[in-house]
């Protein structure tokens, strides 16, 4: 499968894209929105290669909305109390989505699990971080079990997402030391800086260059 070369893409005398329209990007948060924070500042760079055309979410009066009206990005709410069940829920969600043309769907801790048919409605163009190094780890709790298993290097995940938790192939990953007296919410915390690096860095490079899914294997397409 090959995501984003739905348009060419032309490179300056300088080597940098300068192609016309940037990948459109929707993100869904649940919470503070401190990546899409990191996405926002990132896509005021024309040379980045991307643009948050939506940010939505499954619940209203969080920072993370208010962060994307700051920045005068369009939001919507989807809530699942709404829907008699989450099939219904997750068509309204693809529908918000599709609405807003989007290249790359970024989760950007969204705390809901999509399904199978929004999923197939987006083929290989939504993409999440884990902050542990998969395929070890998966769930929310992945820094406390990776300290609990006392292993000395974890990191974070980005990947494609599919039907599994935390399973789908994987886009790139960071590793991150784990210190003696490293607490959950200290290693946490510094998974979280390198997650929002990575997350900036390959969110910009998918915008710019697309990528190939093939079975488990992810490459840039250029």
């Amino acid at each position: 499968m090959v995501l984003l070369e739905d348009w060419p893409r032309q490179l300056g005398s300088d080597g940098r894209d300068v192609t016309e329209r940037p990948a459109r990007i929707v993100v869904l948060v649940s919470g503070s929105g401190t990546n899409l924070q990191a996405l926002l500042d990132a896509a005021e760079d024309p040379h980045w290669g991307g643009q948050v055309v939506a940010v939505g979410s499954d619940r209203d009066g969080i920072e993370g909305l208010a962060r994307a009206q700051r920045h005068g990005v369009p939001t919507f709410i989807e809530k699942v109390s709404k829907y008699a069940d989450r099939s219904e829920w997750d068509l309204a969600l693809t529908r918000s989505v599709a609405s807003h043309n989007p290249d790359v769907i970024v989760l950007a801790g969204f705390m809901k699990l999509v399904g199978v048919g929004f999923l197939r409605a987006f083929p290989n163009r939504v993409v999440n971080t884990h902050p542990a190094l998969c395929p070890a780890f998966p769930g929310t709790t992945g820094p406390g079990d990776a300290l609990d298993y006392g292993v000395k290097v974890t990191g974070a995940t980005l990947f494609v997402v599919d039907e599994g938790v935390d399973t789908g192939p994987i886009i790139a990953q960071v590793a991150v030391p784990v210190d003696g007296d490293d607490t959950v919410e200290t290693l946490h915390e510094r998974i979280k800086l390198a997650e929002r690096q990575m997350l900036v860095d390959n969110i910009g490079r998918i915008s710019r260059e697309g990528i190939r899914v093939a079975g488990r294997r992810v490459s840039f397409s250029r």
